[in-house]
């Protein structure tokens, strides 16, 4: 990622793979519902495969990376002690390579970006790649899987 006194990179500069930043999302969470620690255990159940260097999927390149960005030293060390548990239990067949990187800015992707899952459902991408982690979601973690997602624009200050 670039440093945060840089200029906010575009969502096509990022997938060129040249900038050093990853394509990522930031999740707000109340501690006193769910545990950052659980968050974790979704991250490495359903979200992506943190065995695959540089890819998630179909996509490939540095932009594609398994990283983890805390904002707390409590984070970083939960987050750390998560992935050497996981290992060692050899959870995977491969060896975790989830990077641990606190301190970067995030930038949000363009606004075309936002909820595209739920903009676009029958998208060729969100059904080969997205709807069978949100299928999983709901069988592995019945509690947490909501029908009415949180949409990011919902969120946004309007223009």
């Amino acid at each position: 990622m670039l440093a945060a006194s840089r200029r906010q990179p575009t969502g096509e500069l990022v997938s060129s793979g040249t900038t050093g930043h990853a394509e990522s999302v930031s999740i707000t969470f109340d501690p006193r519902k769910i545990s950052y620690g659980h968050l974790l255990q979704i991250y490495f159940s359903v979200a992506h495969d943190p065995t695959q260097l540089n890819r998630q999927g179909p996509d490939h390149g540095t932009q594609y990376r398994s990283a983890i960005f805390p904002v707390s030293d409590e984070q970083e060390r939960v987050a750390k002690a998560y992935i050497v548990e996981l290992d060692q239990a050899k959870t995977f067949a491969s060896p975790i390579v989830t990077q641990i990187d606190p301190g970067r800015a995030f930038y949000p992707a363009e606004e075309y970006h936002q909820d595209f899952l739920t903009r676009h459902p029958t998208h060729p991408y969100i059904v080969v790649n997205d709807l069978p982690k949100v299928e999983a979601l709901q069988q592995l973690f019945p509690d947490q899987y909501r029908t009415e997602p949180v949409l990011v624009t919902a969120a946004m200050p309007a223009n």
